[in-house]
């Protein structure tokens, strides 16, 4: 990988974000709508991009004082397993940090085993299970939470 770091997230990266969606998140994807959306109401989002294009997205939408929320973390499947995930997330916790939020909370699919390994990591703890929340695959959501230092 090279020394790339998240970028701020731009509306001309939506076209490049939806095919990684569809990629991942099947049925369950964000529409172009939905990421305008986050970006017209100014949440935090970060994209890293290398010359082949984007290779992941994360966003955070904080609700002040006391926490926010991981909106997403995403990265392209020929690029997983590099670390772009974790410098997504921590550019997100570092935007918390930046802001006095007291807790970073998020949900995960029940499922997604090497995301949650990542959250935990990071000291994301699991807090709740949101049933079915997933749909339509009615997929069970693990909510995590990792309160800031």
């Amino acid at each position: 990988m090279s020394r790339s770091r998240p970028a701020r997230f731009r509306w001309w990266h939506i076209d490049e974000v939806l095919p990684i969606e569809a990629d991942l998140f099947g049925a369950e994807q964000w529409s172009a709508a939905m990421f305008w959306n986050e970006l017209s109401h100014g949440h935090f989002y970060r994209v890293f991009t290398d010359d082949g294009g984007v290779l992941g997205y994360a966003g955070l939408a904080v609700a002040p004082p006391d926490e926010a929320w991981v909106q997403n973390i995403a990265v392209r499947r020929d690029a997983q397993r590099r670390g772009i995930g974790r410098l997504l997330l921590e550019a997100l916790l570092a935007e918390a940090g930046r802001l006095g939020v007291r807790a970073v909370l998020l949900e995960v699919a029940a499922d997604n085993a090497p995301a949650q390994r990542l959250y935990a990591m990071h000291g994301f703890e699991p807090i709740g299970v949101r049933r079915g929340y997933y749909q339509p695959s009615n997929t069970d959501a693990l909510v995590m939470q990792r309160t800031q230092d």
